[in-house]
């Protein structure tokens, strides 16, 4: 008698006692109480015996011969190397006429240590854009929210530009919030100290654009 077989033992004899009712038996055993009732009969009729298992000992009715076994490891080996677990249920079932699901599939082999090949997919290279060759070509704006006073002060955004040849940043100013104001003092700024710049690239913010959808940078 296993442990489980053992706990539902004990606890139809508390339900004989009278100290459990066939409901609680249920709760505890996970059972419906018509099911206890059932199991309750089977033990006063034919003892412990009735509590054990109606298929141990037996073959269960769904388990995969082994010669069928054999053969499915046979052709994973030779005919089939290579083959995922479910490519090669479709093709046991089409070409060998053998009806083996991939789940079994994927027990036998991996029971044997057959893992399944994936495809590797080729790495992906993205290729970096070059930066454009002379300062003032192009000029990259944006803010960034932060606590920039460690929490001395309220959270600001800085709104500043970079340049995209140089790397460098020509202006920048922290405002309460990101707003278009923010921007045309950073591009007053800009035009102040650099001279206006031949290109900008922004974000889609809903900021640079009109009410009808037209970009305002």
């Amino acid at each position: 008698m296993n442990q489980d077989e053992q706990r539902r033992l004990l606890v139809l004899n508390e339900v004989i006692r009278g100290r459990l009712t066939a409901g609680g038996a249920g709760e505890l055993l996970g059972l419906s109480e018509r099911q206890v009732r059932r199991i309750l009969a089977a033990y006063r009729e034919e003892g412990a015996a009735a509590l054990a298992h109606g298929n141990r000992g037996r073959r269960p009715v769904n388990a995969l011969a082994e010669s069928i076994k054999e053969q499915v490891l046979e052709l994973a080996r030779t005919k089939y190397a290579g083959f995922n677990h479910l490519h090669m249920s479709e093709m046991l079932r089409d070409e060998e006429e053998l009806a083996v699901g991939r789940s079994w599939v994927r027990r036998i082999l991996l029971g044997a240590g057959l893992a399944s090949p994936r495809k590797r997919r080729a790495a992906k290279h993205r290729s970096r854009r070059e930066r454009y060759p002379k300062e003032g070509m192009l000029l990259q704006i944006d803010a960034s929210p932060h606590d920039w006073l460690e929490g001395r002060g309220p959270a600001m955004s800085l709104i500043a530009g970079i340049d995209d040849a140089t790397g460098t940043v020509p202006h920048g100013l922290f405002r309460h919030s990101e707003d278009s104001a923010g921007y045309f003092l950073l591009m007053r700024g800009i035009v102040t100290k650099k001279g206006c710049p031949v290109a900008i690239y922004r974000d889609r913010h809903g900021i640079f654009e009109t009410s009808r959808g037209e970009p305002c940078v």
